[in-house]
C-alpha cells in the first residue's frame, strides 16, 4: 500500500508500506479521507512542536474514516463494507488513569501520528489501516467519508465542551476561527447555548463562521475595540473557548468574561504570562482540555445524523499524490479551513 510518510521539516514523501497481517480482533479499512490537522502541520513544517520532534519517518494523520474490507475471527461488530470513523486514540485500559475512566490521560497511550514516544507510533494517512475493531464506529450512510473524518476534531471540542460544564442558556466566546474554534462554535450551538460570539483576525475563517449562521463574528484585528460593548458590568461572557493558543487572545477577552466565568483553553501555543490578578479578582476558572474518549462515538453520532453539519467547513479533498499541496493549502488561512486528503 502507500503511505504518507514525513522525514522532516518539508519532506513529505509517497512511500510503499506492507499492510499489516490481521490479527482476530481486528479489521483492514480502506482509507477513503483523511483531514490535515495543526499537529501534522507543525510536523510539516517544523519537524514536530514543542519538545516533541521526529527521530524517525513516520507516518503521518489520525482525522480519517473509510470503508471495512476484512475483519478478523472474533469480530462482530462491523462487517466487510461498513463505511466507519476510526477512532484514533488506543489507551491500554490497564494504567490508573484507565482504571479511573480517565482514558485520554493514559500513561501508555498509542495515538496515530504521534512523535511523542519513540518508537513513533505510525499514522493512518495510508490506503489500508489494520486497527483494533473496537476503534470502528459505522457511520450514517447518508453522510460522505470526508464528513465522518471530521469525527476525531469534533471529539476533541466535544470534551472541551464538557470540561466548560453546562452551557445551556450561557453565552459563549470562542476566540479562533480555525477548525477547531469553529467546531467548537458547533459544540456550544449543539449544547443549548444562548449566545455565541467568535472572533478571530482573518477575515476569510470568519467568513466560514459566519456562514454557520449559529454564531455572531469580530475581527479583532482589524476592529480592537470590537469586544468592548461586551465589557459593561463586569463582563458579559459565561464561557471561554479559547482556541487560537494566543496569549493576546486569552487575556483581550478577560473583560468581556463575566465574574466567575468559565475559560476552556483548548489551542496550545508557547508560555503565557497571565495577569493574575484579574483571574483572582473575577475568580475565573481557567481549565485544559486534552484529546478525548467516549466523545468519539457522541461525535460519530452527531454527525451522522448531522445534528451537527460540518459540511461547511471541509475547503477542499486533494488526492494522495498531490500531498504536498494539500499541506500547503492548510498552512494558508486565507484559502482554507479544513483541507482533506483523498485516498
Amino acid at each position: 500500500m502507500k503511505a504518507l510518510v514525513i522525514h522532516g521539516p518539508h519532506d513529505l514523501r509517497l512511500e510503499e508500506r506492507p499492510v499489516a497481517p490481521l490479527q482476530a480482533h481486528e479489521v483492514a479499512v480502506r482509507i477513503g479521507a483523511g483531514g490535515i490537522c495543526g499537529s501534522d502541520l507543525h510536523y510539516f513544517h517544523n519537524g514536530g512542536f514543542g519538545a516533541v520532534r521526529l527521530k524517525e519517518p513516520m507516518i503521518l494523520g489520525h482525522e480519517i474514516a473509510g470503508t471495512v474490507e476484512r475483519v478478523g475471527d472474533a469480530v462482530s461488530s462491523v462487517r466487510p463494507g461498513d463505511r466507519v470513523a476510526v477512532n484514533p486514540s488506543r489507551p491500554c485500559g490497564a494504567c490508573r488513569y484507565c482504571l479511573e475512566g480517565r482514558q485520554n490521560h493514559c500513561l501508555n497511550m498509542r495515538f496515530y501520528g504521534s512523535a511523542m514516544p519513540f518508537p513513533h507510533i505510525q499514522g493512518a494517512f495510508r490506503e489500508i489501516l489494520v486497527c483494533d475493531a473496537v476503534q470502528a464506529h459505522t457511520v450514517g450512510d447518508q453522510i460522505s467519508l470526508g464528513e465522518a473524518a471530521f469525527c476525531e476534531p469534533l471529539a476533541v471540542c466535544l470534551h472541551a465542551a464538557r470540561r466548560a460544564g453546562p452551557l445551556l442558556g450561557r453565552r459563549v466566546l470562542v476566540t479562533g476561527c480555525g477548525p477547531i474554534g469553529a467546531l467548537c462554535v458547533l459544540a456550544a450551538h449543539a449544547a443549548g447555548a444562548a449566545e455565541i460570539v467568535a472572533t478571530d483576525i482573518a477575515d476569510a475563517t470568519l467568513a466560514v463562521v459566519t456562514k454557520l449562521g449559529v454564531a455572531k463574528t469580530l475581527n479583532t484585528a482589524a476592529d480592537p475595540e470590537a469586544l468592548k460593548p461586551y465589557e459593561a458590568d463586569k463582563g458579559a461572557f459565561d464561557v471561554m473557548f479559547e482556541a487560537s493558543g494566543n496569549m493576546k487572545a486569552l487575556t483581550g477577552a478577560f473583560a468581556a468574561l463575566r465574574p466567575q466565568g468559565v475559560i476552556v483553553q483548548v489551542g496550545t501555543g508557547g508560555d503565557f504570562t497571565l495577569p493574575i490578578s484579574v483571574l483572582v479578582a473575577k475568580e475565573f476558572e481557567l481549565r485544559g482540555t486534552f484529546r478525548f474518549h467516549e466523545e468519539f462515538s457522541t461525535a460519530v453520532a452527531m454527525i451522522s445524523s448531522r445534528r451537527i453539519d460540518v459540511r461547511p467547513l471541509l475547503t477542499a479533498t486533494l488526492p494522495m499524490d498531490r500531498a504536498v499541496d494539500a499541506f500547503h493549502l492548510a498552512s494558508d488561512r486565507s484559502r482554507a479551513m479544513k483541507v482533506q486528503i483523498g485516498f
